[in-house]
């Protein structure tokens, strides 16, 4: 089935209804702007879809709240491009959901469908709980570090994360201009195949055959055995598909970056970009401690007292990092992790 056909703006409001008393996943719907939006849909491959929308994403004559007391009342004035994009396909946005305080740590009160006591994930929780629940078939969300994916895999639906730079952030508010990047929930994969397209006319390829590297990040951070079964059970469900799996060679790979590179260090080098940047992206709100939680002060506090020097011996170390990921991936097609 496709993107098109799954819901109508009535379905949603119903199941919404049904829903949200648990899930807690929107800010804000108001049911008679949905209806007057839906009748003024234009014609596309998504008219009459409903969608929600991150609330650090911007549409025209709602507020974007950010998770945040501090932006209570700051009415959008346009659609940001994405929205807009979306609208021009025919889809109609049902409201704004969740997100963590600026899209950051501190977390709002969604719940996942799957286990109300257990977390949605952040910072797209709302995104990924409303379109999990059945509520609408798409939702926005974004990325800095994990925010799309996580709550995406927490909540068993499909997450697509535009490449950096590869669609506008116009009308977000965001935390790392060089890590920031929109993205996209639903239901399945085919589901953000037809959304993709819709927004920026790329078409999904099958590939005949899969090439996949299998990288188990024990040098992160220690992982349950049940996730390293997890993993094994996947790479065998791709193997018996006949998909070439191989193991990731990380020092291998890193090797062009210095003989005592880990992946540890990406993942220092990425804290350090997004701290120093949300310093300055939130330098007005960081005026205002007291109604900041605890997570973000520490953060924007990490930013501020971050070196320029430091900063951009990371971008500079990030690019080359990334220089050598996607050599690697001109001769594989994923890497599971």
């Amino acid at each position: 089935m496709t993107l098109r056909h799954t819901a109508t703006v009535e379905d949603a409001l119903r199941r919404l209804e049904r829903t949200e008393p648990d899930i807690r996943a929107w800010v804000r719907v108001d049911a008679d702007d949905v209806r007057a939006a839906a009748e003024r849909a234009l014609d596309g491959p998504l008219q009459g879809v409903p969608f929600g929308v991150k609330d650090i994403i911007d549409v025209a004559g709602l507020p974007t709240v950010c998770g945040s007391p501090l932006r209570r009342g700051r009415i959008a004035d346009a659609d940001a491009w994405l929205v807009e994009r979306l609208r021009s396909a025919g889809a109609v946005p049902l409201g704004k959901t969740v997100t963590t305080e600026f899209a950051y740590f501190q977390p709002g009160p969604t719940r996942n469908p799957h286990g109300l006591a257990h977390t949605p994930g952040g910072s797209s929780s709302g995104s990924a709980a409303a379109v999990a629940a059945g509520v609408v078939p798409l939702a926005l969300g974004s990325q800095t570090a994990g925010s799309l994916t996580r709550p995406a895999s927490f909540c068993g639906v499909a997450g697509y994360v535009a490449p950096v730079g590869a669609w506008p952030t116009t009308g977000f508010t965001g935390l790392s201009p060089t890590l920031d990047a929109p993205g996209l929930l639903a239901a399945q994969v085919a589901d953000l195949a037809t959304a993709v397209e819709a927004v920026d006319g790329t078409r999904a390829e099958n590939p005949w055959s899969v090439r996949a590297l299998v990288w188990h990040g024990t040098e992160l951070a220690d992982t349950d055995p049940a996730m390293h079964a997890a993993l094994e059970r996947t790479v065998g469900i791709l193997a018996a598909d006949g998909a070439e799996t191989d193991v990731l060679d990380v020092p291998g790979v890193l090797g062009a970056l210095g003989e005592e590179v880990r992946t540890t260090e990406l993942a220092e080098t990425h804290a350090t970009v997004m701290a120093y940047e949300a310093a300055r992206s939130l330098h007005a709100e960081a005026q205002h401690p007291e109604s900041l939680s605890k997570h973000l002060n520490e953060l924007l506090e990490r930013g501020r007292t971050t070196p320029k020097a430091e900063y951009e011996a990371a971008l500079g170390f990030r690019r080359t990092a990334r220089t050598a990921i996607l050599e690697l991936l001109d001769h594989v097609d994923v890497i599971l992790a």
